[in-house]
C-alpha cells in the first residue's frame, strides 16, 4: 500500500523538530496572547440570572450564538484529529448535543475529562522513563540535568543559584577519577545541584544514588515489636532496661581542679591532620588513638527519609590533634565492637553538641551507650546564650561562620565531596574549644537560685540525662492514625477518617518491609488529600497524585481497593469522627476539655507525624520534630498516649477496635530463595534488631 498521499502517514514521518518548533511558536505566538486577553475580557460577560436576561435581546443572543457554534465545531476538530488522538479513540460529541440534559452533557463530559486526563498521565509516565533511561532527570536543563527542590516559601526570581562546580568536581574526581557513583550505582553529576537562595546546596534526596541497605546488606527489624536493647541488662523484675549510667554519680564526671584551666584553641582545619576512616583497619586504628586520649568531641550525619527508622550515615570524631569521619554505612557492623566500649568508658569525656537523637541513633544502630557526655547545647541554655545552636557557638567562641548549605544533604551520597567532608569536620573541629571555654564560664557563674546545683554541675546533669533516654521503635497501633499532622482540623466524616486509617496502616506495612519512610512512600499532605476526595478509580487517584510516588503507583490497584473498602466499613468511625469534630469545635471556641479525670487537652495542630525537617518541607511522617527542629525520631509509646488527649476522651473508643482492619501478609511462593531464608533465620544471629527486610507480594486479608 502506497502511504505517499496518506496525510496520518505524512504526519507520522515529520521531524520531531518541526512539530516542537510549531509548538513553541503557538505557545508565544499571538494565540497565547489572544487567550489571554479572551480570558480577561470573559470577566465582564454576564453570567446566572443576567445572562438570561441580556439574552432576551438580538444584539446579545446572536453574536453569542455565533460564538457557540464555533466553538462546537472548533471542539469537534480537534477531538476528531488523528495528529492529537490516536485514529481509534477521536472525540466523537454527541449527535443530540443540543437536547440532552445538563446531567447527561455534565456526565459525558467528566468522563470525556477523565479519558484525557489518563492519556496524558500514560503519556508523561512514558516520557519520564524515557528521560530516565537517557540520563536526563525531568524538567531539568539539558545543560544542567539537576535535582531541583522547591522547599518553604517560593523564591523570588534571581534568588537562585547553582551548586558550584567544585563540588561536582570533587565527585568526579575521587577514587581514581571515577564518574560519579556509589559503589556502582551512578549518581549524576548534576545530582546534586539544587537551585536555592544563592548558595551552593546539596539536595535532602539524591534519587539516582543505589540504597545502602542494599549496597552494604545493612539488616534492620522493621517488625511491628518494641526494640529490643541487647547490650543492656534488664532490671531484677525484669520490666525495664537498666543503662549504665545508673550505676555511676553525675559528681563522678565533674571537673575537678580546673581553676587554672587554659583553653586549648585547635589548629585551623586545613592544618589538622584527617583521616577518612573507610576500611576495618583504619577503625581498629581510631579506636587505639581513642583509648589514649582523655576526652573527644563527636557528631553524626543521619538519614531519614529512605529508610523506616532511619540511617547513621557518619560519624565525625575530634581529638585534640586529629579530625575523623567514619563512614558507617559501609563499617556499620564494625562500629560497636571496636567503639562501644570506649564511648561507655566513664573515664573518658565525650563531648557533643544538641546529642538529644545522636544518643538515640548510637544505640540503635550500634549498641552504643553513652557515659560521661558534656552536651555544649545544654551548657548553652544553662550559660543563657543569644542562642543555643552549634552555628551560634562556633561564631560566638571562634569566630567562625559555619556553612550550614550541607545541613540537611543527603549524606548517604557517597563519594563524599570535599565540601561536605569540611562541613562534617567543622562540627566537631572547635567542640573540644567550646567545651574549655564554657566550663570556665560556667565555673565562675553564681549558683542560681532556681537550681539547686552550681551550674557546671548542672549541665553534667542535664547532659546525663540525656544520655539515659533509651531508643523506642514506632509502632503501628490503633489509634495511631489520629496522630497524623494536619488530621485535627481536617473535618472529615467517617468515610475519610476510615481510609485515612486504612491508608495508615497500609504504607506503614510497606514502609517496614521495604525500608522506607512513611513519608516517602505517601506523605501526610497526600494522604490527608486522598482521603478528602475519595477517589475510587485508579485514574481519579493518578489525577490526584501531584508527585511521583512510587509504591502508590506500584500497588495502585491494591490502594484503590482500601479506599473503596474503608468507605464501606465507615460505620466503625462514626464516633471518632464526631468526637474529632468535638475536639475542634471546642478548641476554636477557646475552651479546654479536662479529660481522663483532668488532664489537659492539648492543642489539634500539634506536629507529631514527621520524620525529617526540611525548612517548611514535610518530607517524612511517623515522628515527632526533635528539640533542634531539623531532625525527628519516632514518636514514643508515652508520647502517643498522650496526644490521643486532644479535646476528648478518643483514647476511649473501644468500638474502633472492632473495625476491619487491612494488612498483608508475604506471598511465600513470590519470594526470591534469600527472602524465603530470611523468614527462617531473622532473629536468630544474635542481633535482635537486625534482619532482612523482606519485600511482601502483599494481598489483602481481612480480620
Amino acid at each position: 500500500m502506497n502511504n505517499d498521499n496518506d496525510p496520518i502517514a505524512m504526519e507520522a514521518q515529520s521531524e520531531p523538530s518541526k512539530n516542537a518548533q510549531s509548538l513553541q511558536t503557538l505557545a508565544s505566538g499571538p494565540l497565547s496572547s489572544s487567550l489571554s486577553s479572551l480570558a480577561s475580557s470573559s470577566r465582564t460577560l454576564p453570567s446566572n440570572q443576567d445572562f438570561h436576561f441580556f439574552n432576551n435581546f438580538d444584539d446579545f443572543r446572536l453574536p453569542i450564538d455565533r460564538i457557540a457554534k464555533t466553538s462546537d465545531s472548533l471542539l469537534q476538530f480537534i477531538g476528531s484529529s488523528s495528529k492529537t488522538w490516536d485514529p481509534n479513540n477521536a472525540i466523537h460529541f454527541p449527535n443530540n448535543i443540543d437536547s440532552i440534559t445538563d446531567d447527561e452533557a455534565y456526565r459525558w463530559l467528566v468522563d470525556m475529562n477523565d479519558d484525557i486526563l489518563e492519556q496524558f498521565d500514560v503519556s508523561v509516565d512514558e516520557f519520564q522513563e524515557k528521560e530516565e533511561k537517557t540520563g536526563r532527570l525531568f524538567g531539568s536543563d539539558p545543560d544542567n540535568n539537576g535535582f531541583k527542590l522547591v522547599q518553604g516559601k517560593k523564591k523570588k526570581k534571581g534568588d537562585s543559584g547553582l551548586m558550584s562546580d567544585s563540588v561536582c568536581e570533587s565527585l568526579s574526581t575521587k577514587e581514581g577519577g571515577s564518574s560519579n557513583s556509589y559503589s556502582g550505582a551512578k549518581v549524576k553529576k548534576g545530582a546534586l545541584t539544587m537551585v536555592t537562595t544563592g548558595k551552593a546546596k546539596v539536595p535532602f534526596h539524591v534519587p539516582t544514588i543505589r540504597k545502602p541497605q542494599e549496597e552494604y546488606n545493612i539488616l534492620v527489624n522493621n517488625s511491628n515489636q518494641p526494640f529490643e536493647h541487647v547490650w543492656l541488662q534488664r532490671s531484677e523484675d525484669g520490666l525495664r532496661f537498666v543503662h549504665p549510667l545508673e550505676k555511676l554519680s553525675v559528681m563522678d564526671f565533674v571537673d575537678k581542679d580546673i581553676a587554672n584551666l587554659e583553653p586549648i584553641r585547635p589548629p585551623s582545619i586545613e592544618s589538622t591532620p584527617f583521616k577518612l576512616v573507610e576500611e576495618v583497619k583504619d577503625l581498629k586504628e581510631l579506636a587505639a588513638k581513642l583509648r589514649n586520649v582523655d576526652e573527644f568531641a563527636v557528631d553524626l550525619e543521619h538519614n531519614q527519609y529512605r529508610s523506616f527508622q532511619g540511617l547513621t550515615c557518619l560519624m565525625q570524631i575530634s581529638t585534640r590533634t586529629e579530625d575523623f569521619i567514619v563512614d558507617t554505612l559501609k563499617l556499620r557492623i564494625h562500629i560497636g565492637p571496636y567503639l562501644r566500649e570506649v564511648f561507655k568508658d566513664p573515664m573518658k569525656k565525650k563531648v557533643m553538641h544538641g546529642s538529644d537523637k545522636d544518643i538515640l541513633w548510637l544505640q540503635r544502630d550500634f549498641g552504643i551507650y553513652l557515659c560521661n557526655l558534656f552536651d555544649t547545647g545544654q551548657a548553652s541554655r544553662v550559660l543563657k546564650l543569644e542562642r543555643n545552636s552549634l552555628e551560634h557557638l562556633l561564631q560566638h567562641y571562634c569566630g567562625v561562620t559555619a556553612n550550614k548549605e550541607y545541613q540537611n544533604a543527603d549524606w548517604r551520597v557517597r563519594p563524599l565531596p570535599d565540601e561536605m567532608l569540611r562541613y562534617a569536620r567543622e562540627d566537631t573541629h572547635y567542640l573540644l574549644y567550646i567545651y574549655d571555654l564554657m566550663r570556665i564560664k560556667l565555673l565562675s557563674m553564681p549558683k542560681e537560685p532556681i537550681h539547686f546545683d552550681a551550674p557546671l554541675v548542672e549541665v553534667y546533669k542535664r547532659s546525663s540525662d540525656v544520655c539515659m533516654q533509651l531508643y523506642e521503635k514506632e509502632l503501628l497501633m490503633e489509634n495511631s492514625y489520629l496522630h497524623i499532622y494536619g488530621l485535627q482540623g481536617a473535618g472529615f466524616n467517617a468515610e475519610q477518617l476510615a481510609i485515612v486509617a486504612a491508608l495508615c496502616e497500609w504504607r506503614d506495612i510497606i514502609a517496614r518491609a521495604e525500608d522506607e519512610s512513611t513519608g516517602y512512600v505517601l506523605p501526610n499532605k497526600v494522604l490527608l488529600e486522598i482521603a478528602k476526595q475519595m477517589p475510587v478509580t485508579a485514574s481519579k487517584l493518578r489525577r490526584l497524585l501531584k508527585s511521583k510516588h512510587p509504591y502508590v503507583e506500584r500497588d495502585i490497584g491494591t490502594v484503590v481497593s482500601i479506599i473503596r473498602q474503608s468507605m464501606q466499613n465507615s460505620v466503625v468511625f462514626e464516633a471518632a469522627a464526631q468526637q474529632l469534630r468535638m475536639g475542634r469545635l471546642l478548641n476554636a471556641s477557646g475552651e479546654h476539655v479536662a479529660v481522663n479525670e483532668g488532664a489537659e487537652a492539648l492543642p489539634p495542630e500539634t506536629p507529631t507525624d514527621s520524620k525529617i525537617a526540611i525548612d517548611t518541607t514535610e518530607i517524612i511522617d511517623g515522628g515527632m520534630w526533635g528539640p533542634d527542629k531539623r531532625t525527628a525520631h519516632p514518636a514514643s509509646t508515652q508520647h502517643r498516649a498522650e496526644l490521643l488527649k486532644i479535646g476528648s476522651s478518643i483514647s476511649g473508643l473501644d468500638m474502633v477496635k472492632n473495625q476491619t482492619r487491612l494488612s498483608f501478609e508475604p506471598d511465600i511462593m513470590l519470594m526470591s530463595a534469600r527472602e524465603r531464608e530470611s523468614i527462617t533465620i531473622s532473629g536468630l544471629s544474635g542481633e535482635a534488631n537486625a534482619w532482612p527486610v523482606i519485600s511482601p507480594s502483599a494481598k489483602i486479608v481481612s480480620y
